[in-house]
């Protein structure tokens, strides 16, 4: 089996110092929708300065690197266990190389391991077996600031007059839009899972943030919902980084799943403008990043 940690660790600089190209195209188009010499146009002047920076440097785009979360996508015969030891070794170079920041902290005794690794689900890694030759790994790197606001409700809820249609899940996640205010670094972007259970509502709400801005839901219905939970959360007036003005929010992603009768889950993931995603594709020896 090939050794992948040098394509990992290279992975895992490009997801740290750079933002993909779609992401960065909507924080440049957010700057024309604020005015001239407003704290919301000087904030996004400053990321997109901040994001320059750290392409030319290879530095960490936010000084919280973020938790790992790794998708790997197999094909049969590939090891899992060989792969994990991988990544894992990938992600310990990357902290020596101050690609990431050592940000793996044990809850129970609050020691920091200084590598960046910290049992056996950090970084979280996820494999699965697919048909074909090609094995692709994506990265996401998700701060702890916006991870502070994500949000889960079980609807019917009273308090936000949400019960259990679409339309009580937008309430919901308006609500956690609004809760949040400055302290998510907006502008950011949602990914909604509506359904499941309390644990699989947080783990899918996650996996549809590696979709590319714009791309759409299938379903019309849940489609129509994400353009309209975008614009409406603009209206709130909150703004880059808090700051007031006319992007809270560059998109919304929905998914939705099957659920059992007695509960309506709607969870809430937000990720911040430092929208770290990226992706390897090994076709053979070829190795190729998105």
């Amino acid at each position: 089996m090939r050794d992948l940690t040098q394509e990992i660790l290279e992975l895992i600089r490009r997801t740290s110092s750079d933002l993909p190209a779609d992401v960065e195209e909507r924080l440049r188009a957010a700057i024309e929708k604020e005015a001239p010499g407003s704290a919301a146009r000087g904030a996004l002047e400053t990321i997109l300065k901040n994001v320059e920076l750290s392409r030319q440097n290879s530095s960490p785009i936010c000084q919280d690197t973020g938790t790992p979360i790794f998708y790997v996508r197999h094909p049969e015969g590939w090891s899992t266990r060989k792969l994990r030891e991988q990544i894992r070794a990938a992600l310990a170079e990357a902290t020596a190389r101050s690609y990431m920041r050592p940000n793996a902290v044990d809850a129970v005794y609050d020691k920091n391991s200084g590598n960046n690794l910290g049992g056996d689900d950090f970084p979280y890694i996820h494999f699965e077996e697919v048909e074909g030759d090609e094995l692709t790994i994506e990265l996401m790197l998700k701060g702890g600031g916006c991870e502070n606001v994500g949000a889960q409700y079980s609807l019917p809820d009273n308090r936000l007059g949400a019960g259990r249609d679409l339309e009580g899940v937008r309430k919901a996640v308006l609500d956690a839009v609004h809760k949040a205010q400055g302290q998510g670094c907006a502008p950011g972007i949602l990914g909604v899972a509506i359904g499941g259970d309390r644990g699989s509502g947080y783990i899918k709400s996650k996996e549809v943030l590696f979709e590319k801005l714009g791309q759409r839901n299938p379903d019309p219905k849940l489609a129509e919902l994400e353009e309209r939970l975008t614009r409406e959360a603009n209206q709130l007036g909150i703004g880059p980084m808090g700051f007031g003005g006319n992007t809270t929010v560059i998109d919304t992603k929905i998914t939705g799943l099957h659920r059992l009768p007695a509960s309506y889950f709607v969870t809430v993931s937000y990720m911040c403008w430092a929208y770290r995603r990226r992706k390897m594709t090994v076709k053979g020896e070829e190795v190729l990043y998105d």
